[in-house]
């Protein structure tokens, strides 16, 4: 990273997405003007809390799941957003000390951050790649990916609450594809994605208020996030509810589960034959 790069101005004007996670999540890293964006979210949805927190728990099983039963010591994040602890690395070298990770964002305001990011065990390497998802080819090529994570072996691709930001017309299944066809066999695709299915007034709402706040998005069916996962073999569940997906407790002798309404997060993990 270069003193350029990091002093690109964060444009506090108007609501950001990754600023509106951080308040679902109790974080501190926002402004007013993204508090106030986040709770009209919540007036539409009242359970978007639930669901950013489901996501996150999800990321935590996942990325468990892969270093404990399928091998996997390579991790590339996009859409890293705001650092919030324990961040994807940390979970896996907690696991597997070795474990490297690459965090990719566009954002300047997670550039801001990313020093909580770089904090790696001795045994294990991370660093962060200022690159664009609807650019796969500055980030694969990227000389920083190269350096930290071995093409030669398994890597996960982890693209949590990402996808929804990219809408058809930026052709979010050849940007996915376009990643996992230079990641060799044993690699993973670990996906989560907001979906309209249980409660498509609500999500239509959430819909336009973050497109009107300059942040098109695109919440899809179970059908269309299954998709995703296209010539891949899906983890058992499959593609699940978040909190059904691996659950530390099971949700049916859980009193405190939440429904699968207020979680509305498609989750999958599957690996490349």
């Amino acid at each position: 990273m270069t003193s350029t790069r990091a002093a690109r101005e964060i444009d506090t004007s108007k609501p950001h997405s990754a600023r509106m996670y951080d308040y679902y999540l109790g974080g501190k890293d926002h402004f007013e003007v993204d508090k106030l964006a986040a709770e009209a979210t919540a007036q539409a949805f009242p359970a978007v809390y639930v669901a950013a927190r489901e996501n996150r728990a999800f990321m935590h099983r996942a990325t468990r799941v892969l270093a404990r039963e399928h091998g996997i010591r390579q991790w590339l994040d996009i859409g890293t957003g705001i650092p919030t602890e324990p961040n994807l690395h940390q979970v896996a070298q907690s696991v597997v000390p070795e474990a490297r990770v690459v965090y990719a964002d566009n954002d300047p305001l997670v550039l801001k951050y990313a020093e909580r990011l770089m904090r790696s065990t001795a045994q294990g390497r991370t660093t962060y790649i200022e690159a664009d998802v609807n650019d796969p080819a500055s980030l694969i090529e990227a000389p920083e990916l190269a350096d930290i994570l071995d093409f030669d072996q398994p890597v996960a691709l982890s693209m949590n609450a990402l996808m929804h930001f990219i809408t058809d017309d930026q052709d979010p299944y050849g940007i996915v594809s376009r990643f996992l066809e230079v990641l060799p066999s044993g690699s993973a695709l670990a996906l989560s994605h907001c979906t309209p299915d249980f409660d498509p007034i609500a999500w239509g709402k959430i819909t336009e208020i973050y497109t009107g706040a300059g942040t098109p998005v695109q919440f899809r069916t179970k059908k269309e996030v299954t998709r995703f996962f296209s010539g891949l073999n899906l983890i058992e569940p499959g593609v699940s509810v978040a909190h059904r997906w691996r659950p530390d407790t099971d949700p049916v002798d859980d009193p405190d589960s939440p429904s699968d309404a207020h979680v509305s997060l498609w989750v999958g993990v599957g690996i490349k034959p």
